[in-house]
């Protein structure tokens, strides 16, 4: 059986900034019905190319195809009339709109003398979320809805045109495990219609699991096509990064010292209850579970972002009251946020205003702020974690998502803790910046910190961590050492199953 046609191809795209040649010579075509996955490193081009592609830039050279018929796309509403579409991976939706406002946004019906006709757009709102089978209505707020169900109306926008193709850029970035399977039928049910799908993610696990190709690009240059069924992780990752990654289990080689922090009984309404575990330095303590088990809140409860309603914090044997962000960080407790571009960074600032801002005070002499100091801590943790930025005037919302990571992990290693708190290390990185992330984990538990690593990613907390707190529903199910532990006993911990009920299930 030959291959069906293109619904659309780009050829030879280059596109150049000051300084830098974003893509050179890029190639890439799409098929009717397929899921195409686009991958390589942050940095490597895939924006980029998905920007010329939905008319938000205009290539210096190459030529865009749909069908057989040559465009030059100016503009994303154009691009939106010629069937493309672009599902971005920050949702851009008016919270305090309704959905069928917020679909058709720019396109109302109307009727005489500019008025909406409400009936005519709730009744074509409908017909989209009909299709994809959701159980809000036309008239919702946004603002009202889950971030699963946000992610649904951006895809209903892409519906109010018959879509030739439909880019998706990291859309489970923040979705549970069960919503996932909601996007995921969704992308099935446009690849029945003939629809083809652009599926931009790092997460391996789903390139295997939905896509048809994969194309990989790497500093701007186009590496190959693969038929995903033919290949295999360490493949692709060649193809990305230009080398196979380390992804075996950590085995300390290194001593560790006395307990640094310990939690006992520890509560937070209904957020978790009864939480006990220590983490000595020189280890890492890996803390596994779904998304809503308790994770997150624990680390900021010991980051005196939340109020406990019970149990001790003891800091070197200590008990201590963590009342506030400044209580934890003078005892040496530093918190990398799972968000770090809403929570972690200021992306509008420079690289060296970020690294600094956590001790801007103790850096300033009357009305002054030392600048050759703060250059000075941007210089050490810039060669110290390999932050690969132009300089420090760079803004940091231009960096890509591995070096922002860098950023935050090098501000707070700046304040010089005693137990580092990493959520979510590596979301929204590409494979060999988490490998970079990963090693660096691993350097700070051998010189000594304690180090917390919340992760939803299994084989991230398997790689990284010297014992795993596998939480459910707010509470510790099972710890295990990293030789203990299993995929499946994980699986089970963290879907709610205890430890001697599966001794039970096995009797």
């Amino acid at each position: 059986m030959t291959n069906p046609k293109p619904a659309l191809r780009l050829e030879g795209i280059v596109k150049a900034f000051p300084g830098v040649r974003a893509l050179d010579g890029v190639s890439f075509d799409l098929r009717p019905g397929e899921v195409h996955a686009l991958m390589g490193e942050n940095g490597a081009g895939k924006s980029t190319l998905m920007k010329v592609l939905g008319g938000v830039l205009a290539p210096n050279a190459g030529q865009i195809f749909i069908g057989d018929d040559p465009v030059v796309m100016t503009s994303p509403k154009q691009a939106k009339a010629m069937g493309v579409m672009f599902i971005h991976q920050e949702l851009s939706l008016a919270d305090e709109l309704s959905v069928a406002e917020n679909i058709f946004l720019g396109e109302l019906p109307l009727k005489s003398f500019g008025r909406v006709d409400w009936d005519k757009l709730y009744a074509a709102t409908d017909r989209i979320l009909e299709t994809l089978n959701v159980s809000f209505d036309a008239k919702t707020r946004v603002g009202d809805l889950s971030i699963a169900n946000q992610q649904m109306v951006e895809i209903g926008r892409a519906l109010t045109v018959d879509p030739r193709a439909v880019i998706f850029d990291e859309p489970t970035a923040s979705l549970t495990d069960a919503e996932k399977i909601v996007l995921f039928n969704v992308i099935s049910d446009l690849q029945a219609r003939g629809v083809g799908i652009i599926y931009i993610s790092h997460r391996m696990e789903e390139i295997f699991k939905i896509t048809d190709r994969i194309s990989v690009l790497r500093d701007g240059q186009y590496r190959g096509t693969l038929h995903t069924a033919d290949t295999n992780e360490d493949e692709v990752t060649q193809l990305m990064i230009g080398r196979s990654l380390d992804l075996s289990r950590n085995a300390s080689h290194h001593q560790m010292g006395d307990t640094a922090l310990e939690v006992r009984n520890l509560s937070c309404g209904r957020l978790f209850d009864d939480i006990s575990f220590a983490v000595r330095k020189g280890e890492v303590l890996g803390f596994y579970g779904l998304v809503g088990a308790g994770r997150t809140e624990i680390a900021e409860t010991i980051f005196g972002l939340r109020t406990p309603s019970a149990g001790q914090i003891l800091f070197n044997g200590q008990e201590v009251q963590i009342t506030s962000p400044i209580d934890a960080i003078r005892l040496g407790i530093s918190l990398v946020p799972e968000d770090r571009k809403d929570q972690g960074l200021v992306l509008g600032m420079n690289c060296k205003d970020n690294m600094s801002l956590p001790q801007v005070g103790r850096l300033t002499k009357g009305p002054f702020v030392n600048h050759n100091a703060e250059i000075a801590i941007f210089d050490k943790y810039r060669e110290k974690l390999d932050i690969r930025t132009p300089g420090w005037r760079q803004a940091v919302g231009n960096l890509s998502g591995g070096n922002q990571q860098k950023i935050v992990i090098g501000k707070w290693l700046s304040m010089h803790p005693e137990v580092l708190i990493v959520d979510e290390p590596t979301r929204g990185i590409d494979v060999g910046s988490k490998s970079e992330i990963h090693n660096l984990i691993r350097d700070l538990a051998a010189q000594g910190f304690a180090v917390i690593v919340i992760s939803s990613e299994m084989p991230e907390v398997l790689h990284v961590s010297d014992r795993i707190v596998a939480m459910f529903a707010g509470k510790v199910m099972r710890e295990l050492s990293a030789a203990e532990v299993t995929e499946d006993n994980l699986i089970q911990a963290i879907s709610g199953i205890k430890q001697d009920d599966q001794r039970s299930q096995r009797r």
